[in-house]
């Protein structure tokens, strides 16, 4: 594949007839035109690694520019590295925040693979460090936004692997940007001991449990890559530094390194605690937003988009015990079936972050609130209710604030409902944990089964 030329960036206006030729001003990514599946035009190169290149490109029906990442398939496939890019594309797909660059879809021919991105335009994080250490104000900012960001990751199962400065991209308005999913691994990739196995990463940010190859917790090993971070930005350089990288390897086996004389006694604190070689005494995420250092106000243009949800002023909605269950028309039954099989227990819907399922029943709504209700005193959970909904809502405080649900009750006809159940406010790897341990094993025995369906909870 040719490049196109870094002296004349952007886009050639003729690429719809242009040959590419010598009087081209702005060469093409491709002989003939530089349209890609009649969606994208290709621009200049942005930069390149050694399996992808990375060029600017325009939508263009819209005229919005996006990042498009180029791998060659067939270079690919010779290291055995396929496995590891379907991994990636699955990974950007679950992990959709606002400080990780965004995949907007994923194309392909018969020789590549093409990765439509948020274009990040403020370039990586690394350059900005090459020019010295950071203020401490400006490092804290990076920090939280890192750590928002991996929080998420960890709570939808996603283990970075590895997170360096090179991997954090900033745009236009300074905001940090995770990228690279190449070498993520999944909770699905656990052994049976529950750790993971594959040593990867870069030798400088690399975990010490990670060397020793005895198995690691990918989510720990993530925050000790955190604090190698931290420490580059208010230094300015490695905490673990050998020109032998074997001696290297022991610096970060024993967690040998020195803070200079200008880190304030809190970032002290927080990075010993974030580079603990002991991966069991670590310190945790939840810990980390925890500290007095993390917790010092940032500046006003970084907004929290955490709210909570207040219970009591929702009871007017659950207050007229007169209003019977919905009755369900055509498109009512349309749009909550992914075909017309409402046959199993639990029907969700095809996307990462899974809010929201649905099962149907020949019991009376009156039996369906009764278990709601059982479950949420098992739980502890106040509950909020009509003849077509109920409202569960934790008394405590999880990851994003108290879990609330909903479950609403539609009368397919007088003796079969559909009952659709949504997650209204916290986590939803929380959301999820309870269905499936509390909600799912509950309802089992009320719920319909088409004779033809295993009779198995799925």
């Amino acid at each position: 594949m040719r490049g196109p030329s870094l002296r004349k960036p952007e886009f050639c206006g003729r690429a719809k007839r242009c040959i590419g030729g010598r009087n081209c001003h702005r060469k093409h990514v491709e002989d003939g035109p530089t349209l890609l599946h009649g969606k994208y035009e290709l621009g200049r190169l942005l930069g390149h690694g050694t399996f992808a290149k990375v060029y600017l490109a325009r939508h263009l029906q819209t005229g919005k520019s996006v990042a498009m990442k180029v791998v060659g398939k067939e270079k690919v496939i010779k290291v055995g590295m396929m496995e590891q890019v379907k991994r990636e594309i699955s990974v950007m797909k679950m992990v959709e925040h606002e400080n990780i660059v965004e995949l907007h879809e994923v194309m392909a021919s018969k020789s590549k693979i093409y990765f439509a991105m948020e274009l990040v335009r403020g370039g990586e994080l690394f350059n900005k460090i090459a020019r010295g250490r950071l203020k401490e104000d400006l490092a804290r900012v990076y920090f939280q936004q890192l750590i928002s960001a991996i929080d998420f990751c960890h709570s939808r199962g996603v283990y970075h692997r590895d997170l360096k400065p090179e991997n954090l991209l900033l745009d236009e308005d300074g905001n940090l940007k995770v990228t690279d999913f190449g070498l993520s691994a999944f909770s699905e990739h656990l052994k049976q001991d529950g750790l993971l196995h594959t040593t990867c990463g870069t030798p400088a940010y690399v975990a010490p449990e990670v060397i020793g190859k005895k198995g690691y917790d990918g989510a720990k090993a993530d925050i000790w890559s955190c604090g190698v971070i931290l420490y580059v930005l208010l230094a300015g350089f490695l905490p673990f530094q050998d020109d032998n990288i074997v001696a290297m390897y022991r610096k970060i086996y024993r967690g040998d390194f020195k803070c200079p004389p200008w880190f304030s006694s809190e970032a002290r604190r927080l990075i010993t605690k974030l580079l603990d070689p002991n991966p069991n005494t670590r310190i945790s995420i939840s810990k980390i937003m925890d500290s007095s250092w993390f917790k010092k106000p940032v500046p006003k243009n970084i907004k929290s988009n955490k709210q909570e949800y207040d219970f009591e002023a929702d009871e007017v909605n659950y207050g007229d015990k007169s209003k019977q269950p919905e009755t369900l028309n055509a498109f009512h039954i349309i749009s909550l079936s992914e075909g017309f099989d409402l046959s199993p227990l639990f029907e969700e819907k095809k996307r990462e972050d899974k809010e929201e399922l649905r099962f149907a029943t020949t019991r009376p709504a009156s039996s369906v609130i009764s278990r709601l209700e059982e479950v949420a005193k098992n739980m502890k959970f106040n509950v909020k209710k009509s003849d077509s909904r109920v409202r569960l809502q934790g008394q405590e405080c999880g990851r994003k604030g108290k879990l609330a649900i909903n479950a609403d009750i539609f009368a397919l006809t007088p003796s079969f409902l559909v009952v659709e159940v949504k997650k209204d406010n916290g986590d939803t790897l929380e959301y999820n944990q309870f269905c499936s341990k509390e909600l799912r094993p509950a309802l089992k025995d009320i719920v319909w089964m088409s004779t033809e369906k295993n009779s198995t909870l799925a």
